[in-house]
């Protein structure tokens, strides 16, 4: 708890050191214009707050997508696959760190309300003259305290909590990888927006259709990579499905026969059954040696599905502001592989679809995925968690504390 809180204050600290001499540079030599040491102080407090919001909101929305999948679960802050785990009891509660922006826009319209006021009793040196102890620095010292009181009660209401117990519980469902063609064809528009988005899409859709089944993810080019190892853990998997773009692998080509075997090596070895591969590609470009490879993963139980993106007119391959061109200048039309597609899913004792508007294809491949048998295994998880709203409490009692002794009158040196 304490060691996530220092990570988190540290991480939002150190945005904040490098964003605010940016935003005093671009003011700089863009507007000409110099900051005073209290303009530095609160643009400094402005990223450093909403950095620490926008962390916050990110966690939440993770424990959002999660929930889904696990309605027991509550705010999770590390996934399953990890050695501990940290979640909020009452993780909405964090919404409520949106209203420093609010405070914080209200401080500064504040503060130049006070200056404009000053400046109508007379010059600054003047005004200085006649309150010589008040401190605008002091000001915004007071209100950094205040606003990180506020940040640390939020977080105390919610409720953090530390797992401390754990138990093993059993599963039913099947292992099953996707693997998906991250090529530069699978930027081609014949479909909107285009092939990979489209996808993408259909694989977030597929997620959400997940139960107990433990799912794995394989890019491919003209290489091979494991995106993400087998895991019951799907917020995980819309995490890495995220990332997934065509830069991700920069041998281009469409080796499907790397992605097989890399599938099947990473299957439970020893289990010849319980096993899916679908492959998502528009099967240009193929460069041999898939047939094997289909056989072998056959020959270890494991069910090869594929799935088409794009078609059969097919489309022009984004390069630039241009497209990809023959030798003669010609563009290049990139067009879906039905056929040999048609011919795998046969040879690995699936079925072929097509991907339109996604959910069709997904009922029909849980229909097909539900023939499959199940298997028991055995997952860990966390069942008992210690609150820990105390230590924030406390943190934010210290920081009103401090704040009702600081003065805002002048230090004897100059602040």
């Amino acid at each position: 708890m304490i060691v996530y809180l220092i990570n988190l204050l540290g991480y939002s600290f150190l945005y904040a050191l490098m964003g605010t001499p940016v935003y005093y540079l671009i003011r700089r030599f863009f507007y000409k214009k110099k900051l005073s040491f209290r303009e530095i102080l609160i643009v400094f407090l402005c990223l450093f707050i909403f950095t620490i919001i926008g962390r916050f909101i990110g966690r939440y929305e993770a424990y959002s997508t999660f929930r889904r999948d696990n309605p027991d679960a509550s705010f999770f802050f590390k996934s399953e696959s990890e050695n501990s785990i940290f979640r909020f009891e009452y993780g909405n509660l964090l919404l409520f760190l949106w209203g420093l922006l609010p405070i914080t826009v209200l401080f500064i319209a504040f503060l130049r309300w006070r200056k404009k006021g000053l400046k109508k009793i007379g010059e600054a040196s003047l005004v200085s003259q006649l309150i010589p102890d008040a401190s605008q620095n002091k000001l915004i010292t007071k209100f950094i305290l205040v606003s990180l009181a506020y940040t640390f009660i939020i977080i105390g209401f919610a409720n953090p909590q530390v797992g401390t117990k754990q138990e093993k519980v059993k599963r039913q469902g099947i292992d099953v990888f996707i693997a998906m063609d991250v090529s530069n064809s699978m930027l081609s528009e014949d479909i909107k927006p285009n092939r990979l988005m489209r996808a993408k899409n259909f694989v977030s859709n597929f997620i959400d259709e997940l139960h107990n089944d433990r799912l794995g993810m394989i890019v491919f080019a003209g290489r091979s990579y494991m995106q993400m190892p087998l895991t019951v853990d799907y917020s995980a998997g819309r995490m890495y499905l995220k990332t997934i773009s065509t830069n991700l692998i920069p041998t281009q080509g469409t080796n499907i026969a790397e992605a097989v075997n890399m599938a099947r090596e990473n299957f439970v070895q020893g289990d010849n059954k319980h096993k899916a591969l679908i492959i998502i590609t528009d099967g240009e470009d193929n460069e041999g040696g898939v047939d094997e490879a289909i056989a072998d993963a056959v020959k270890e139980g494991v069910k090869v599905f594929t799935i088409g993106v794009g078609t059969d007119n097919g489309g022009p391959i984004p390069v630039g502001s241009d497209f990809k061109r023959d030798e003669t200048g010609n563009i290049v039309l990139s067009k879906m592989n039905q056929p040999m597609l048609r011919d795998l899913a046969a040879k690995g004792n699936g079925k072929y679809f097509q991907l339109g508007s996604g959910k069709d294809e997904i009922n029909a491949i849980f229909k097909e995925l539900g023939r499959i048998n199940t298997k028991d295994f055995e997952e860990t998880i966390f069942t008992d968690f210690d609150d820990q709203f105390q230590i924030c409490l406390i943190i934010a009692a210290v920081l009103l504390l401090v704040e009702w002794f600081l003065s805002e009158r002048k230090f004897s040196w100059k602040f």
